[in-house]
């Protein structure tokens, strides 16, 4: 993932999700974040010219209907480079599969540092396409999701094809 520029003016466009409706945000170059819609982005049009973020909208609804592994949009992410690196690490991690915190730790070379992995999860500023939801507790147990667990399993679920969304 490349460094996006900090101070660039970010388009935005809103998706429909049935986790609720998404904010895809970036900046002429790469998708920086996607989030969950609140009250204020209600002006955020659900269409939009920008080439960038009609595919990233585009590859998430295929993503919910079954229809998307992986995504191939653009990605830069705003965080330090331990951050980077785990998020990184995350993309490796195959749809319909998890991996430990303890596993991304070793992974980005510091085996010890299971919780600086779950604390770069909880910043993770681009969920869903940056998969933090497949990253799971050491005995598998569904932890440390910053929306929530219930949405970290409608996400796996999702991907394991055991129930529809």
């Amino acid at each position: 993932m490349k460094q996006s520029r900090k101070n660039a003016a970010l388009q935005k466009v809103r998706v429909a999700s049935p986790v609720g409706d998404l904010i895809i945000s970036a900046d002429g170059k790469a998708v920086c974040a996607i989030t969950n819609a609140s009250p204020e982005d209600a002006v955020v049009p659900e269409r939009t010219e920008s080439v960038l973020l009609a595919k990233a909208a585009q590859q998430m609804q295929e993503y919910f209907a079954g229809k998307r592994k992986t995504f191939t949009f653009p990605m830069s992410p705003r965080g330090t480079a331990f951050q980077k690196a785990v998020w990184d690490e995350l993309l490796k991690i195959p749809y319909g599969t998890t991996a430990t915190y303890g596993q991304i730790a070793a992974a980005v070379g510091n085996p010890k540092a299971a919780r600086a992995v779950g604390m770069a999860c909880n910043r993770n500023p681009i969920w869903i396409a940056v998969p933090c939801h497949r990253v799971v507790g050491a005995n598998g147990a569904l932890v440390g999701y910053a929306l929530g667990t219930g949405m970290k399993r409608a996400l796996l679920d999702l991907e394991s094809n055991e129930k529809p969304m």
